[in-house]
């Protein structure tokens, strides 16, 4: 008889570790971690570490944005025995893992086209480590085609009064769904932040237009010649950029985040228009993508871990909401 260890799950204070049939897998560690194999899942600030030692699996496209932020993931693969990456319809380049053929890591994830993204398709497990950074009930987003209908007529009615618009998102991710979305708006103008990162993303043949950056378009005074759009990355209501767009040229702002969607988070709300929209599953995707998988065990992490665990649970499944344990017994 061939005994074959238990799978364990565990949240370190280096991120999670995953004792898998003698294998030590490190999923979006924290830092770089010599044991077992580790897995990044995409590029965003929260997630990139620079990685050192150890067997490293992560995309080239991460590789290449990673570095664009000041990161250095050079010595990766993109293929190893018995581990397969499966877009996770995030951002560029992100990716879910399924290993050992019935361990499934979501990373964040998204199962909803938006743009130029495609929504991320859930297979079967046994155990499920899902993200949950939406998982209460107050979180269910509009369609995609609802948002954009919507936003469209705000920029419309702005139009019609000569008032320029800026579109705030996230500077990976939110701001390239944006540029996507709202991309046939003319005159068109790219923060300078989102510019470089959109420009990467057209190395990778994405379909995002070739606009100028807004210091350019400011000095030669293009932004007087009002109206335009313009994408810009997330910040405060009152930073000085948005001071600055709003007393010169009188811009009206639109900020997307889905945390929006619920009034107990002003910090989503400090614009003109504040629009629910997330590179994240809502809730809804969240209960939809745990039945697809049809897991026997589930572990939730990073959001409301607690709420969708017991949430989970009255539905039937064996959730729990991964704490932080001991680093001893793993590295």
């Amino acid at each position: 008889m061939i005994f074959v260890l238990p799978t364990s799950v565990r949240m370190t204070s280096r991120g999670i570790v995953v004792k898998h049939k003698e294998m030590q897998v490190n999923l979006d560690p924290k830092s770089g971690v010599s044991k077992g194999i580790s897995f990044v899942s995409h590029a965003h600030i929260d997630h990139l570490h620079n990685q050192n030692g150890g067997l490293l699996l992560t995309t080239k496209l991460t590789s290449q944005i990673a570095k664009l932020r000041g990161y250095s993931i050079d010595n990766f693969v993109e293929e190893f025995e018995n581990f397969v990456m499966i877009d996770a319809g995030h951002i560029l380049g992100a990716r879910s893992l399924l290993f050992g053929d019935d361990v499934f890591y979501t990373g964040d994830i998204c199962t909803r086209d938006r743009g130029f993204l495609k929504g991320a398709k859930v297979p079967r497990c046994k155990t499920l480590i899902t993200e949950c950074t939406f998982g209460k009930p107050e979180f269910i987003f509009s369609q995609t085609d609802e948002t954009v209908k919507k936003v469209n007529g705000i920029i419309s009615e702005m139009y019609s009064k000569g008032i320029p618009v800026i579109l705030h998102g996230y500077e990976l991710g939110k701001a390239q769904t944006l540029s996507y979305l709202f991309g046939h708006w003319e005159p068109l103008y790219y923060h300078d932040s989102v510019k470089k990162i959109n420009d990467l993303h057209r190395i990778f043949d994405i379909d995002l237009k070739d606009v100028m950056g807004h210091t350019e378009a400011e000095k030669i005074g293009l932004l007087d010649k009002k109206p335009w759009v313009m994408i810009a990355p997330s910040m405060g209501g009152k930073s000085h950029f948005v001071n600055n767009m709003k007393s010169k040229y009188g811009a009206v702002t639109i900020g997307f985040s889905g945390w929006a969607q619920s009034n107990r988070y002003s910090f989503a709300r400090q614009h003109d228009y504040s629009v629910a929209l997330s590179d994240h599953c809502d809730y809804n995707d969240l209960i939809n993508l745990v039945k697809q998988a049809k897991p026997e065990k589930i572990y939730t992490v990073h959001g409301f871990v607690e709420e969708f665990a017991n949430d989970l649970t009255k539905l039937g499944f064996d959730a729990h909401p991964l704490r932080e344990a001991s680093l001893d017994d793993y590295l």
